[in-house]
C-alpha cells in the first residue's frame, strides 16, 4: 500500500503530496485524513493522508521510504475537508498543509523536534563523571534543547560521544494531547448484595452506607468521586474501605473538559413569530426540506428577530437528521447564544472559541468528531467543524471584518461556507443589520436570495438618534469629553435606574503622549507608530508589537515636564464618568478588562444582573447583545474610524454606529442614542442616524465604482517585508516586473509602494496592489509568479505576504 501525504513543511516547493509505502503492520490503520510520522530528509515530520494507493509495483514500492506511526484510530480530517483544504490553497496561495493545520485544534498540530538517545554500549563505566550521560543512562532519551540548556558546559562533548557510539540523535513527532482523567466509583454487588451489605454495616459508617445506597439507586453505574467529595462531604477513607472489602471498585475514566458543565441552562418558550419572520422562515425551510443548495442574505433591522429565525431554521435541519454550524464575530456575543442554544438544543451543541482552553477546544470538537453533538456554535474557524452531513451555515453579523483571517491561511468563512455549504447541498444563512456592500451588491444580482425585516418585533420604534456637533460644543466652551445634551441624559437615567452603554472604538487611556513643548511624540522603537498611554499601569504601549514602556515624567528629546495625554480612551472614560456622577457603576469592556479567562461571560453577565449603570466599551460590544433596561447608548467619538486610509472607513463608520445604536430601546423601555461628531454632515453618519441602509448603500456604491474599489474589482495586496529598506525595496520590485507581462489588460497593479505603517517589529514594509475583474487565473498567475520570486528570494529572506481579498490595507 502507498499513502499520499501532504508533509508539515509550510513553503511551497515542498507544496504537494509525497508517496510512502505502508508497512503492513500499519495498513489496518491507514485511513484517509489521518495524521502520520513520516520521514522527511534527516528530519521525522507529521504529515496528513490525502489518499492511498492499494497495489503498487514492487520496484516502485523499493524506492520509497516507510510510514512511521500512525497518530490517530480515528481521521480528524474527513474527504471534504481535505478537498476543501486543496481549494484554500490554490484560492488564498498558501501551503495545502497550513489550510489543513487551521481545521483541527492546536493540541493535534505535532511537533518535530531533535533528541538525544543512550545506545547499549553506555554502560555505568562509560559514564564515569559526566552528569550528563549518567542522566541519559536512567532516563535514556533527552531531547536535545534541553541537553543544550541544562547541561551547556558538557554539551560540546556530545558530538565526540556520537562518533564514538555511546549516543545517537534521532527526530520524534509529539502532539499535546492530553486527555482528563477522574476517579469513579462502581459497585461490584448486586441489589440484592447491596441492601444486605448496608444492612450490615455498624452506626458509626454513616458515610460508607451514603455511598451503598447512592449506588444501590443507580443499578451498575458508576459514581464521580469528585462530586462524593465535594458535593456530599465524603472523603476518599470510607471509599478506601468499601473498595477493600470488595464491595466496589474506583476506576479511573475519561471525562470531557466541558466549560459549561456546571451550568443549568433554563429551557426557552418559542416564541409567536412575525408575519416578517413567518415569511423569511417559509423561504429558508423549502431548500432545507428539499436538501438542496440555497444561499441567503437576511437583512433585518436590529431588534427584528433573527436569532429566533436562526434558531427555527437550526430545529428544521436537525429534523431532518441533519447538522448545523451557527457563526458568531466576537467572542463578547458567544456567551449570550451559548445560552440560547443550550437552553433550545440541550447538548446537542457545541462551543468553539478563542476563550476557551486548549484541552476544552478540544474535547469540543471531539464530541463533534464522535457525532455526540450536532450544533456548533462558534467563532470563525467553526467553519471547519468536522461534521459528516451539514444542512445549514448561519453566519450571524455576517458583514463582520473578524471572519477574516489575518494570518496564513488568509481565509473568509464566508467563501468558506459557501463552499461547505455547495459541497453538503446545505443552506447558507446569512445576517445582518448592515450587510458588507459586497455581500448586498451579490443579493442584488441575484447571487444571494434577498429577505428582508424592516421592522422591529412587536413594532417597537426604532431607537430616537440626536446628532451632537462637537464643533459647536467647543464653541460654547465645552471642552468635556460629553457633550451638554449626553451630560443631561446620562443624569436622567441614573435617576430613572435605567442602563446605558457608552461605545468608543479605541482602548487604552488616551490615543497618544506628546511633548507641548517641542512636540515630540512617544513611538515605538520597533513600528511606525504612537504609543498609547494606559493608565492602569501607567505604561505606554505599542498595540501591534507589544512594546512597553513606562510612562516618562519628562520628555525624552528636550527634558520639558509638558509631557500630556492626547486623543480620548476608555479608561479616560470611565475615569471622567467617575467625576461627573459619583457613585456611578461602570462595567468597562476592552481588550484590557477581557484578556482573562471567561471575562467576557462575567462582565456580560454583572451587566445583565444589574450590578452595572453603563457598559463602556470598545467594538466588542457594539453588536448582538441584548439588553432589556439598555435604554441611552452614547457614542462619544463616531469620526474614530472615519478617515483611516482604508477605503472601507465610511462602510465601517456607518456599520458601527448603526449596531451600537441598535442596543437602545429593544424592549418594553424607550431608547435614545445620541452620536457625538466632528463631522455630522458626512453621508455614513447622516445616514446611520436615520437608520436608511439603502440611501447610504447607494450613495458608497458611487463612491466604490468612482475610484475602483469592491465590489466593482477585487483586490490582492502583496506585502514584503525586511530588516533592509534596499532589500525590500528590490524584492518588490522584483515581484511586480515578474507580474506585469503576465497580467491580463483589465488587471491593474499599483506600486510598488510604503505600506501605510511602514515599519512593524523593526522590519520594514512595502506592498503591491492589484485590482481586477473577473480574472479567473489570476491565482495560477500568482503562483507561477511567486515561484519565480523565490527563486530570487533565496538569497534575500524577504518575507512576502498575498492577501486576497484583503480587508486590513495598513
Amino acid at each position: 500500500m502507498i499513502a499520499r501525504v501532504i508533509v508539515d513543511v509550510p513553503v511551497n516547493r515542498t507544496n504537494r503530496p509525497f508517496d510512502y509505502r505502508v508497512p503492513d503492520w500499519l495498513v489496518p490503520l491507514m485511513k484517509i485524513g489521518s495524521r502520520v510520522v513520516v520521514p522527511f530528509g534527516p528530519r521525522k515530520l507529521q504529515g496528513y493522508v490525502i489518499g492511498v494507493e492499494e497495489t503498487a509495483e514492487d520496484r516502485v514500492l523499493e524506492k520509497l521510504r516507510d510510514v512511521e506511526q500512525v497518530l490517530d484510530d480515528q481521521p480528524p480530517l474527513s474527504d471534504e475537508l481535505i478537498r476543501l483544504g486543496e481549494w484554500m490553497s490554490r484560492q488564498y496561495l498558501c501551503p495545502w498543509v497550513t489550510a489543513l493545520q487551521a481545521m483541527i485544534p492546536a493540541v493535534l498540530k505535532g511537533r518535530s523536534e531533535k533528541w538525544l538517545f543512550a545506545s547499549e554500549q553506555l554502560g555505568v563505566e562509560e559514564c564515569g563523571r559526566s552528569s550528563l550521560l549518567w542522566d541519559l543512562f536512567r532516563r535514556k532519551k533527552m531531547p536535545l534543547a534541553e541537553v543544550e540548556k541544562g547541561y551547556a558546559e558538557e554539551a560540546m562533548l556530545v558530538p565526540g560521544w556520537i562518533a564514538s557510539g555511546l549516543l545517537y540523535t534521532s527526530y520524534q513527532v509529539t502532539d499535546r494531547v492530553t486527555r482528563k482523567q477522574q476517579s469513579f466509583v462502581r459497585s461490584t454487588l448486586s441489589d440484592e448484595e447491596l441492601a444486605e451489605a448496608i444492612a450490615s454495616l455498624p452506626a458509626r459508617a454513616e458515610q460508607m452506607r451514603r455511598v451503598l445506597a447512592l449506588l444501590a439507586g443507580l443499578h451498575g453505574q458508576s459514581l464521580s468521586v469528585k462530586m462524593l467529595q465535594e458535593e456530599l462531604g465524603i472523603t476518599r477513607s470510607p471509599l478506601k474501605s468499601l473498595e477493600a472489602k470488595g464491595w466496589v471498585v474506583i476506576e479511573q475514566q475519561e471525562v470531557y473538559r466541558d466549560p459549561y458543565a456546571h451550568r443549568r441552562f433554563a429551557g426557552e418558550t418559542k416564541p409567536a413569530f412575525t408575519a416578517q419572520q413567518e415569511r423569511v422562515l417559509q423561504a429558508i425551510e423549502e431548500p432545507i426540506q428539499k436538501q438542496e443548495y440555497g444561499s441567503f442574505l437576511l437583512h433585518g433591522v436590529t431588534g427584528s428577530g433573527k436569532t429566533e429565525v436562526y434558531l427555527e431554521a437550526i430545529e428544521k435541519t436537525l429534523a431532518k437528521g441533519r447538522e448545523a454550524i451557527f457563526l458568531v464575530p466576537e467572542i463578547a456575543l458567544t456567551p449570550q447564544m451559548v445560552e440560547k442554544f443550550k437552553a433550545r438544543f440541550g447538548d446537542e451543541v457545541a462551543v468553539l472559541h478563542s476563550a476557551l482552553s486548549q484541552g476544552e477546544r478540544y474535547d469540543e470538537w471531539r464530541k463533534i468528531i464522535r457525532k455526540e453533538v450536532r450544533v456548533v456554535v462558534g467563532a470563525r474557524s467553526a467553519v471547519f467543524a468536522p461534521f459528516q452531513n451539514v444542512g445549514l451555515i448561519v453566519i450571524d453579523e455576517e458583514h463582520e471584518s473578524t471572519y477574516k483571517q489575518e494570518e496564513t491561511p488568509r481565509y473568509h468563512a464566508r467563501e468558506v461556507a459557501i463552499w461547505r455549504a455547495k459541497e453538503n447541498h446545505a443552506v447558507l444563512l446569512m445576517g445582518s443589520a448592515t450587510p458588507a456592500l459586497e455581500t448586498y451588491a451579490l443579493a442584488e444580482r441575484g447571487r444571494y436570495t434577498l429577505l428582508s425585516m424592516p421592522e422591529r418585533v412587536g413594532n417597537r420604534p426604532l431607537p430616537t438618534v440626536h446628532v451632537v456637533d462637537m464643533r459647536e460644543e467647543l464653541r460654547a466652551e465645552n471642552r468635556s469629553m460629553f457633550s451638554r445634551q449626553l451630560h443631561e441624559m446620562i443624569g436622567e437615567r441614573l435617576a430613572k435606574q435605567e442602563q446605558m452603554v457608552m461605545f468608543l472604538n479605541r482602548r487604552g487611556f488616551s490615543t497618544f503622549v506628546m511633548c507641548r513643548s517641542c512636540g515630540y511624540t512617544l513611538r515605538c522603537v520597533h513600528c511606525d507608530i504612537s504609543l498609547t498611554y494606559h493608565r492602569t499601569n501607567h505604561t505606554a504601549r505599542c498595540h501591534y508589537c507589544g512594546y512597553t514602556i513606562k510612562q516618562p515624567a519628562h520628555c525624552p528629546e528636550c527634558q520639558s515636564e509638558h509631557i500630556r495625554f492626547f486623543g480620548t480612551g476608555t479608561q479616560k472614560v470611565e475615569e471622567e464618568l467617575a467625576k461627573l456622577y459619583p457613585g456611578i457603576r461602570v462595567i468597562r469592556m476592552d481588550v484590557d478588562t477581557t484578556s482573562r479567562k471567561g471575562a467576557h461571560e462575567e462582565l456580560l453577565r454583572k451587566f445583565r444582573t444589574g450590578q452595572g449603570d453603563v457598559l463602556l466599551g470598545t467594538q466588542m460590544i457594539a453588536k448582538g447583545l441584548d439588553f432589556p433596561r439598555v435604554t441611552l447608548v452614547g457614542v462619544i467619538t463616531a469620526d474614530t474610524s472615519l478617515f483611516l486610509p482604508d477605503f472601507r472607513a465610511a462602510e465601517k463608520t456607518f456599520q458601527l454606529l448603526t449596531q451600537v445604536g441598535g442596543r437602545a430601546g429593544r424592549h418594553e423601555l424607550k431608547g435614545d442614542v445620541v452620536v457625538q461628531t466632528y463631522t455630522p454632515e458626512h453621508y455614513s453618519i447622516r445616514h446611520a442616524t436615520q437608520h436608511d441602509y439603502p440611501s447610504f448603500y447607494r450613495e458608497e456604491m458611487l463612491q466604490r465604482r468612482r475610484t475602483g474599489y469592491p465590489p466593482y474589482f477585487r483586490l490582492v495586496l502583496i506585502t514584503f517585508s525586511h530588516e533592509e529598506v534596499p532589500v525590500v525595496v528590490k524584492a518588490a520590485h522584483t515581484m511586480a516586473d515578474t507580474l506585469r507581462p503576465r497580467l491580463a489588460e483589465t488587471t491593474i497593479l499599483l506600486g510598488p509602494v510604503a505600506s501605510p505603517i511602514a515599519r512593524v517589529k523593526d522590519r520594514f514594509r512595502f506592498q503591491i496592489m492589484l485590482k481586477y475583474r473577473d480574472e479567473s487565473r489570476l491565482p495560477d498567475l500568482l503562483a507561477q509568479a511567486t515561484a519565480a520570486f523565490e527563486e530570487w528570494n533565496k538569497q534575500h529572506k524577504v518575507l512576502m505576504t498575498i492577501d486576497v481579498d484583503p480587508y486590513v490595507l495598513l
